[in-house]
């Protein structure tokens, strides 16, 4: 049976080179010419700005509320209080949790513990009903990471039993701000950290950081005999959860999450992501951020969006490799399930907007589009709004009923770069006060809840502020280019340079490159794959592409132009490389 092609994107997708910069201190520095042209056109013009060392990270000291908040945690510790971390059911809150839980012990909290919310039974972060479940033992001190600042009514419930509570979020604040005794978030009001696009696990990061300084001051290691620890450990898990969360990779990002990745390459990572590669088939001494991304992050983010995330933060959190490997291991039969269910929405997804512009054109498709299946699973809509984003190029929110048969609908919206989503949520409730249970998020990402009487007035809503708000020419479908590339540019020098190069990832775009090419042959391989090999005038030797999901049951044109990565072969390892296909048009 011939594979289904991929669905179009309702406008023809436009590959556009991105503007040149200037910069002339590649050689100097040892770095390719072309990586020189790549760095440029991100605005990098130092050696400095790609240079990275812990040294240069952003002060602790700027985060608004990290006083008051190390004043907690170290009296908490010094009276051996309860302290319970409550996590989020994604991976930047399962790397936050197991950040916090293995941090904290380290620097000799006694009592330390986790609870993380059933997204089915508690709801997101803090709420009442989780705080019903923290009664035995009740916790003298709550934490919550990746969550928390939205969490008002959960705040004030821990606060009206007796807990303090300590709120670290990166999440953007709503009008109100929660009861907490203390709130450490970049996007605070007024809060001064160059980094706004710190993850929750990074949040979670540098609190330790500064607590391990308040502690120093206050003599604690001295008095309790403990060796001050190396917090660099942790640092593997908050590069996963940085890379996972989609948070803009600025300098300090950047920072944290190489960091992160020279660890995980040296092998000196937790047991539970060395086997979470090892069960993805990825090899550890050449870890990228896209193996994080794409391999690990999901493996993880499966047992909270099927079952219980606590399966994923024990497998973060444990020492033991046989425990981890065998941790990994049901998280990847999780995670192939939630692949089965993720295809079954998806292909109704795009089944509807079929529907719609066969109907309607496609000029009358959404600009803002919202899709509700009484079916889908609210565990897996955040995933089908993303691949629907990213083929419709606008943004998309997906909706499922929270339980079976039931009135309450949980939505997941993903947005286009110039199209803030969490701000278009703000609006729609403004405008239409009760509509929205609630939402929160960012500038890519966010959730909501609503009624199910009321998702096609939000639909409609959603779209009118969309079409209002953003510019029109966001809509149309782009691929940014760094160019061609020269026949004597395709080698495993310069291959090697840029997998290392970024880290890459959000807001820091992965190196990619065009061309026109003549196919000496193809192949279908897995019957889903394009393999390709390509003729380039002023190169003898053929190139090996292969683009992903690119078999459509046509054979290819004898001309192509690709967008393409250049990568290292490592299959056929000896300097060999490999052109990873992400678009292909005929000449």
């Amino acid at each position: 049976m011939a594979p289904r092609a991929p669905a179009a994107a309702v406008s023809p997708l436009t590959i556009r080179r991105r503007p040149a910069g200037a910069a002339s201190w590649g050689s100097a520095a040892g770095v390719h010419p072309v990586l020189e042209r790549v760095y440029a056109a991100r605005g990098i013009d130092d050696p400095e700005q790609v240079r990275y060392r812990l040294g240069a990270m952003a002060s602790p000291q700027a985060l608004g509320g990290i006083e008051t908040a190390c004043r907690l945690l170290a009296e908490a510790m010094a009276q051996d209080r309860h302290i319970c971390v409550v996590g989020d059911f994604d991976c930047d809150g399962a790397t936050g949790t197991a950040v916090a839980i293995r941090g904290l012990r380290l620097l000799g909290a006694g009592r330390v513990d986790y609870r993380v919310p059933n997204r089915f039974v508690h709801g997101y972060g803090l709420t009442p009903a989780l705080v019903d479940t923290l009664a035995e033992p009740m916790p003298d001190l709550v934490v919550t990471v990746d969550s928390g600042i939205a969490c008002l009514a959960g705040v004030a419930a821990a606060k009206a039993r007796g807990m303090r509570v300590l709120v670290t979020d990166h999440h953007l604040p709503g009008p109100e701000l929660p009861v907490a005794d203390a709130i450490v978030n970049p996007n605070a009001p007024g809060d001064g950290f160059p980094s706004k696009a710190l993850a929750g696990v990074g949040v979670m990061f540098y609190l330790l950081v500064a607590l391990r300084g308040h502690l120093r001051a206050a003599g604690w290691f001295e008095r309790t005999g403990r060796a001050e620890p190396d917090l660099a450990c942790l640092l593997d898990l908050v590069a996963l959860g940085t890379v996972a969360d989609l948070v803009p990779l600025d300098y300090n990002n950047r920072l944290l999450v190489d960091a992160g990745l020279r660890r995980i390459r040296a092998r000196r990572a937790c047991a539970g992501i060395l086997a979470l590669l090892e069960s993805a088939g990825r090899e550890a001494a050449t870890t990228a951020p896209a193996d994080l991304g794409f391999a690990v992050a999901p493996r993880v983010n499966a047992a909270g969006r099927l079952e219980d995330m606590a399966l994923g933060i024990e497998c973060l959190l444990t020492d033991d490799s046989g425990a981890a490997r065998s941790m990994a291991e049901r998280l990847a039969a999780i995670n192939a399930e939630r692949r089965e269910l993720q295809a079954n929405m998806l292909e109704q997804g795009e089944a509807f907007v079929e529907r719609w512009t066969a109907e309607r054109g496609p000029e009358g498709l959404p600009l803002g589009l919202t899709l509700f299946e009484d079916d889908w699973h609210a565990g897996v809509v955040g995933l089908v709004a993303s691949k629907l984003k990213d083929r419709l190029n606008r943004p998309v929110v997906a909706c499922a009923p929270v339980l079976d048969g039931g009135e309450e609908v949980r939505g997941s919206a993903r947005s286009i770069r110039g199209v803030h989503v969490r701000d278009v949520l703000a609006e729609v409730d403004a405008r239409h006060p009760g509509l929205i249970g609630r939402f929160g998020g960012h500038a890519m990402a966010a959730g909501l809840t609503l009624q199910r009487a009321a998702v096609p007035r939000f639909a409609a809503a959603f779209d009118a502020v969309i079409r209002e708000r953003a510019a029109p020419e966001l809509f149309e479908p782009v691929l940014l280019s760094d160019g061609e590339l020269a026949p004597g540019d395709f080698t495993g020098e310069l291959a090697g340079q840029l997998r290392y190069a970024g880290p890459w990832g959000q807001g820091f775009a992965e190196p990619l490159f065009d061309g026109e090419f003549a196919v000496a042959s193809w192949r279908v391989v897995a019957e889903r794959h394009l393999g390709l090999s390509l003729r380039l005038p002023g190169r003898e030797d053929p190139l090996n592409a292969i683009q992903f999901h690119g078999w459509s049951g046509e054979p290819p044109p004898a001309r192509l132009r690709l967008a393409y990565r250049l990568v290292p072969d490592d299959y056929r390892g000896k300097g060999a490389v490999q052109l990873i296909v992400e678009h292909r048009q005929s000449v």
